[in-house]
């Protein structure tokens, strides 16, 4: 009986770090004495019975602590991971010594690559007037000072890009001139940002895209460098750079986050770690595995179809720097591992080519950029490189004078290199109906490139919980005759709200962020319910498509609306290259009062019987209500905005088409408007 009074139950509570409350909780169970010889079989038995019944009491009781969305959000993961394909991850101590190029340069670059280059410079009048471009740029960096640890708000991150834009510009400038002023002007750049306290760690882009920019300079410039200054920037590589990313302090979710940090973070890591390895084989070795174990779980989420969720100025943010970790790992092992034939990789350019608008401004949904660069796309020609496809290649834009080009992108050194092995291209059309299922769900119509009307429909489901998403499933913009006519309100600057201490990034339902009209349905052409936010949680999903003449594709809006209404299905029709139905198939729940129909626009507005007509210079669009011409549309000046804070548009306002539920039959209605051009 002594071994009865030893039973002992040790219960340890912790919380794994991460974004959710209740990530995981580890029970630890301690039966000290009943592992020992002679325990006695009847408290063996006891203790059985006694500890199930008592775990069911402690799980049913935290299950009543644990928020709905949080169960949810675990459902939402564990769909994630059932979808994740590995990449191929041999790496090791061993792996590195036998397969690692053992010369320098071996990033993006390295002997038959550069060779390949040199002569392309002499032959190809993209990469010699992308280069003479470089030397522009070049002049220019030598004329400003040096840089210094200067956050803005929580960020270093524009002076790390700052550093990688300008390690890109002058060490390949160097690699092919050997100037000796601008290697003394790389060897002062380095030196200064080595001197830093630190590279800022708890922002961990800052450190990741300085790591990049160090780790070039010194691959491609170090062998000419001083032996101090290549050592000392080696010991910042790691000791500011791999070593707080292993930091059990410091939240590290990116490592297998699903979002554009994760791209970025493990490229800087990869870099550095390739430019340390024979210093340190273990933590290069650990860095490298990692990144191959965690950047699948941000590369599935170009799945099924190529969307970025983020929208197009974060795929060009994320993707270029997958692409330049594919460019890293070609270079220094012959293998990129499979990452750039990643599923929905590569077709992710032509979602990339689709978001860009006739009038040269994105598909902004998301926290996009609201137009595109005039120059070429350098991350974009990476996919030219690989597929042959001319569309990804943009040579007019490449072929500007360099004087009427803007600064380059800080990836420039790094794109010149891929725009050398660009070849045999073929011509092959971009779809005029388009959808891209996943996360973000969008679907993309246009007219024939050759056609006058210039007709482009974007259109997108999603929810308000995906990476940098917003309140606006079922929303869309349409341009016709080279007039934006129906826009979405975009992004703005994350730290004019952050310094105020505004809670841009929590996403849960009653968060600050969806007081923002950038970020909630009110700021978006969608349908809102008796004045009330849209579910954040709720996926609007694509539930029909069909190709052809006549295109079609309808979004189920239904779970925005939990609580509201019972069906709510929205279909966009292209007629023609001038006309678009929008269709509401909408079933309500109880205690429904109004639905509310919204466009958005910067146009001058006529309300007229039966709906308005929008004007823009010499164009007009013309809106009618098919289903309700008896009601009239209302507008809603938001120049200048609902609060201090939001974004401020010039002409922005919002239509609203307003319909009472009683006006419903049988609790159902369907809500029709035409937009056609004049």
């Amino acid at each position: 009986m002594d071994q009865c009074d030893s039973l002992r139950l040790f219960f340890n509570e912790k919380e794994v770090r991460g974004q959710e409350p209740f990530t995981s909780i580890l029970i630890s169970i301690r039966i000290d004495d009943f592992e020992q010889k002679g325990s006695c079989p009847l408290c063996t038995i006891f203790f059985i019975m006694i500890t199930k019944h008592f775990l069911f009491l402690f799980m049913l009781s935290v299950s009543q602590l644990i928020p709905s969305s949080y169960s949810q959000s675990r459902v939402n993961v564990d769909q994630h991971d059932s979808k994740i394909h590995p990449l191929q991850n041999p790496i090791s101590v061993d792996y590195l010594n036998k397969q690692l190029d053992k010369q320098s340069p071996r990033l993006v670059l390295n002997s038959a690559i550069e060779t390949t280059l040199r002569a392309k410079l002499k032959s190809d009048p993209v990469v010699k007037n992308m280069f003479a471009a470089f030397k522009l740029n070049a002049t220019a960096i030598s004329q400003e000072p040096l840089l210094k640890r200067e956050k803005i708000g929580r960020r270093l991150l524009s002076v790390s890009r700052e550093f990688l834009y300008r390690m890109n510009i002058l060490a390949m400038v160097y690699r092919i001139e050997k100037d000796p002023n601008v290697l003394q002007r790389i060897d002062e750049e380095v030196r200064a940002i080595c001197g830093f306290s630190d590279w800022n760690p708890s922002h961990f882009l800052d450190v990741a895209e300085m790591s990049l920019g160090l780790a070039l300079a010194i691959d491609w410039a170090g062998e000419d460098l001083p032996t101090a200054t290549v050592s000392l920037a080696k010991r910042a590589l790691i000791e500011k750079g791999i070593n707080p990313s292993f930091n059990p302090e410091l939240r590290m979710s990116w490592i297998n986050g699903t979002n554009n940090w994760n791209q970025v973070c493990h490229a800087g890591m990869i870099a550095a770690a390739i430019v340390i390895a024979e210093e340190d084989p273990s933590l290069a070795a650990k860095t490298i595995h990692r990144a191959l174990q965690g950047m699948p779980h941000a590369l599935v989420e170009y799945g099924p179809d190529g969307v970025y969720p983020e929208g197009s100025t974060y795929w060009r943010y994320g993707t270029s720097f997958s692409v330049i970790t594919a460019a890293m790992f070609e270079s220094a092992f012959g293998t990129d591992f499979g990452l750039g034939d990643y599923p929905s990789f590569k077709e992710s350019a032509t979602f990339r080519v689709l978001c860009n608008a006739p009038s040269e401004g994105y598909y902004n949904f998301a926290d996009c950029g609201d137009s595109r660069s005039p120059d070429g796309d350098l991350t974009l020609a990476w996919f030219a490189s690989k597929t042959g496809n001319r569309t990804f290649y943009e040579k007019e834009r490449f072929l500007k004078n360099p004087t009427e080009m803007k600064k380059l992108e800080r990836i420039s050194g790094a794109a010149l290199v891929w725009l050398s092995q660009v070849d045999h291209l073929t011509d092959e059309e971009m779809p005029q109906a388009w959808i891209g299922r996943g996360a973000n769900p969008v679907a993309i119509f246009t007219s024939a490139p050759n056609d006058p009307a210039q007709f482009y429909l974007g259109a997108k489901g999603g929810r308000g919980m995906v990476n940098h998403g917003n309140m606006d499933g079922g929303s869309f913009i349409l341009e016709m005759n080279g007039v934006r006519w129906v826009v979405d309100p975009g992004n703005q600057n994350y730290n004019a709200l952050e310094k105020t201490g505004f809670n841009l990034w929590d996403r849960s339902q009653g968060s600050q962020r969806w007081t923002l009209l950038t970020k909630n349905n009110y700021g978006h052409s969608t349908l809102t319910v008796d004045n009330q936010l849209h579910r954040t949680e709720g996926m609007t999903t694509i539930s029909n498509f069909k190709d052809g003449a006549i295109p079609e594709v309808s979004f189920d809006m239904t779970p925005s609306f939990e609580g509201q209404l019972k069906r709510a299905i929205r279909t966009f029709t292209k007629e023609s290259s001038t006309s678009v139905l929008i269709k509401d198939d909408i079933e309500i729940l109880e205690n429904v009062d109004m639905i509310t129909w919204q466009l958005m626009t910067t146009s001058d507005v006529e309300l007229i019987p039966g709906g308005a007509i929008l004007t823009n210079g010499d164009k007009q669009l013309q809106i009618e209500l098919m289903s309700h011409p008896e009601l009239s549309l209302s507008i809603i000046s938001l120049d200048p905005p609902p609060l201090k804070l939001d974004r401020t548009i010039e002409n922005l306002k919002r239509l609203e088409l307003r319909i009472p539920t009683y006006l419903f039959d049988d609790n159902s209605a369907i809500i029709e408007v035409r937009l056609s051009g004049k």
